[in-house]
């Protein structure tokens, strides 16, 4: 069973009293503001209320990929992002984020209470989620050429349609960097696979035709 958020079903009146208990804070960020500049070395969990985010990796050389678009509900941490170092969350728009230091969710409630258990229960279903998502991730970027990369990307939107027509949930230069492939080269393969009949634009919103 997916799990949506990490309060998911625990009601809105223990959520509460839960983040008393934890000390959880909100913080609001700005496009373009830095929420954690290095999230391994961060022992905190982080909950996206509302806005999105980007989770960018800086190789030695400077160059910048996106390894996860966060959107509302989205959790993220040291916990969720054993991927390497130089790890940072970027705003993407205007964020509201949600902190709670991660030892209040492991350790053992004195209360026992039943939605801590819940709690729980949802880090570890999400744990298993985001591991999934970066098996996805790791067998696009594993494609040799942009083209395949971007017909894998655009059948693994299009498998959640039943029209095969979504959106991309990246600008295109964003895009870029979460394929880890060159812009211009990109965007010249996106223009050959419209004229090949592979797949119809119109700004962000692709139809996947044939594959």
């Amino acid at each position: 069973m997916e799990v949506k958020s990490i309060f998911e079903g625990i009601e809105n009146t223990d959520v509460l009293k839960m983040l008393k208990c934890f000390e959880a804070r909100k913080m609001l960020f700005k496009k373009d503001r830095t929420i954690i500049s290095n999230i391994i070395n961060v022992k905190t969990v982080g909950i996206i209320l509302s806005g999105t985010a980007n989770i960018i990796r800086y190789d030695y050389n400077g160059n910048r990929s996106i390894i996860e678009k966060l959107e509302k509900n989205s959790v993220f941490g040291e916990v969720f992002s054993r991927v390497g170092s130089d790890i940072s969350v970027i705003a993407t728009s205007d964020c509201e984020v949600l902190f709670i230091d991660y030892e209040h969710i492991i350790k053992r409630c004195k209360k026992g209470c039943s939605y801590h258990s819940t709690l729980t229960d949802n880090v570890l279903k999400l744990l298993s989620q985001k591991i999934v998502d970066l098996n996805e991730r790791l067998e696009i970027l594993s494609k040799r050429t942009i083209r395949d990369k971007l017909l894998s990307y655009f059948e693994f939107l299009a498998s959640e349609s039943p029209r095969r027509s979504f959106y991309l949930p990246f600008t295109y230069t964003d895009l870029a960097d979460y394929l880890s492939v060159d812009r211009s080269a990109m965007m010249r393969e996106i223009k050959n696979l419209k004229e090949e009949g592979f797949i119809k634009t119109n700004g962000k919103h692709i139809t996947l035709i044939s594959y």
